[in-house]
C-alpha cells in the first residue's frame, strides 16, 4: 500500500509518500504563491524518486483547511482528480486536527486558526473529546478558551499569537509530512471527506453578485 500526502494550504508546497516498506519520500518548498503550477511537477518527481507509478497509489490524503483559499482548492481539486484516475481513496486532512496530532496529547490544547479582520477559526480537544471548529472573534476568545478549555488550555497554530500571555503557547504552526502521513493511512475515506473547509467566503462575487461554488 502507497499513500499520498498532499500540503498547498499555506506558504510551503509539500507533497509527500509512504511505500508498502515504510520508507518515506517528502518534497516541500516554501513557495508562498503559485501551488498550481509546483504540485504535479513535485508529485511527478517524487514518483520517479519512489520508482513507482501512479496506479500503485491506493490512498490520497489533502489538506482541506482552514488555510489559504485559492491554495486549498488547488490541493483538494487535484487529490480528487489523481485519486478517480487511480482508483484510490481520497482522505480529507482538517489542518487543525493536524497540529493537534503533532502537540500530541494533552489535558487540554486549543488550535486557532489566523482567519483575518480580528477572528480566529479555533477547535479545541480536552480529555480525550474535541469541540467542532467554529469562527470566534478575538474580543471575546479568551473567555471561549476558558470556557471550552479551562484556564490551563495550551494553545497553538497561526492564530495563537492573538491570545493572551495568560495561556501556553506550543509555537507549532507548520504542518509535519509525518503527521500528514500518518492521518492518511489511519482516517476513514467515508468520515473523512476530501472537502475544503475555508476560514470565510471568497470575496470575489460573479456577475450578479452569485458567490462562487
Amino acid at each position: 500500500m502507497s499513500w499520498l500526502a498532499i500540503d498547498t494550504t499555506g506558504v510551503n508546497c509539500t507533497v509527500a509518500l509512504r511505500l508498502p516498506d515504510g520508507s518515506e519520500h517528502v518534497l516541500s518548498e516554501p513557495i508562498g504563491r503559485g501551488h498550481a503550477e509546483r504540485l504535479a511537477p513535485m508529485v511527478e518527481t517524487l514518483f520517479k524518486q519512489a520508482a513507482i507509478t501512479p496506479n500503485a497509489l491506493t490512498r490520497i490524503g489533502v489538506t482541506a483547511g482552514p488555510g489559504s483559499f485559492a491554495g486549498t482548492r488547488v490541493g483538494v481539486a487535484f487529490a480528487r482528480g489523481l485519486a478517480l484516475a487511480c482508483q484510490a481513496q481520497c482522505i480529507g486532512l482538517s489542518n487543525l486536527a493536524v497540529l493537534a496530532r503533532q502537540a500530541g496529547a494533552r489535558p487540554a490544547l486549543a488550535v486557532l486558526h489566523d482567519a483575518k479582520r480580528d477572528e480566529v477559526i479555533l477547535q479545541v480537544w480536552r480529555d480525550g473529546q474535541t469541540t467542532g471548529p467554529e469562527r470566534r472573534a478575538l474580543n471575546d476568545l479568551e473567555a471561549r478558551l476558558i470556557d471550552l478549555g479551562g484556564v490551563d488550555c495550551l494553545v497553538t497554530g497561526t492564530g495563537a499569537r492573538h491570545v493572551g500571555a495568560g495561556f501556553d503557547d506550543l509555537g507549532i504552526e507548520n504542518l509535519d509530512p509525518a503527521a500528514l502521513l500518518a492521518m492518511t493511512g489511519e482516517l476513514s475515506a467515508s468520515d473523512s471527506p476530501p472537502t475544503p473547509f475555508y476560514a470565510r467566503p471568497p470575496d470575489a462575487k460573479l456577475p450578479g453578485g452569485v458567490a462562487p461554488a
